[in-house]
């Protein structure tokens, strides 16, 4: 099981959100190249990527800092947040950005995912509330359920599903662990749980499961709630 440290960028700076709303962002760094490294130097081998900016926008706003944060460490970078055509893909990939995470389009034009998974490492990120998909930065909620979103890309060539319970995301409050397996089930992809990790606890239940390949760690770590040298020493 992989481990994704998170920064998720808004304005140029690491923040974390609550429940996916822009201005409950709480500010962690102005200097999120520093954080990637910190992640580094205590162990990590991935890191997950938000443009939270580009999200709501739907094209990149944060590509400095993300430039700095390629630069000053060697981690496989997984971006996503705002990416909408190939051209954003490619522009990405030249800079030096591992695999891109394509959400609001796996659902508005789930054909263009599949053509981009089969020439580029590509992530979808499905996000739900109540097991519906949200899309364009959490702000609207469609009528398609996660589960039958995650199906469409099974066999396509998708490397894994990020899988958000956005009632979760931020609040410290468990990973929706069951969630996160019918999306690898129903898919037959490896899926990452993200939102909710509160504790080492959450790590070793995903860590027993499965079906899950990977943990996405924010705001645990970032409220001191988190070791992240024990967890990789665990997983």
């Amino acid at each position: 099981m992989k481990i994704y440290p998170a920064i998720d960028l808004k304005d140029g700076k690491a923040v974390r959100l609550s429940k996916g709303v822009m201005n409950s962002a709480k500010i962690y760094s102005n200097s999120p190249y520093e954080l990637a490294k910190e992640f580094e130097n205590l162990g990590a081998s991935n890191l997950h990527i938000v443009d939270l900016n580009g999200a709501f926008k739907g094209e990149p706003q944060n590509i400095e800092q993300i430039k700095k944060i390629r630069q000053n460490c060697n981690l496989h970078i997984q971006l996503g947040g705002g990416i909408r055509d190939e051209d954003t893909i490619k522009m990405y990939l030249d800079l030096g950005v591992n695999r891109l995470i394509l959400g609001s389009i796996a659902l508005t034009n789930p054909n263009f995912v599949k053509k981009m998974a089969s020439k580029y490492p590509i992530a979808i990120g499905i996000d739900s509330i109540n097991g519906m998909v949200a899309v364009q930065g959490w702000a609207k909620i469609s009528s398609i359920s996660a589960i039958n979103l995650a199906k469409e890309f099974s066999n396509v060539g998708v490397e894994d599903i990020i899988c958000t319970d956005i009632s979760k995301d931020g609040m410290l409050c468990g990973v929706n662990v069951e969630f996160t397996e019918q999306i690898a089930i129903n898919s037959n992809i490896s899926t990452i749980a993200s939102g909710g990790v509160k504790d080492i606890s959450d790590i070793i239940k995903c860590k027993n499961s499965n079906n899950i390949g990977g943990v996405i760690i924010g705001k645990a770590f970032y409220e001191n709630r988190l070791d992240l040298k024990k967890v990789f020493e665990i997983v």
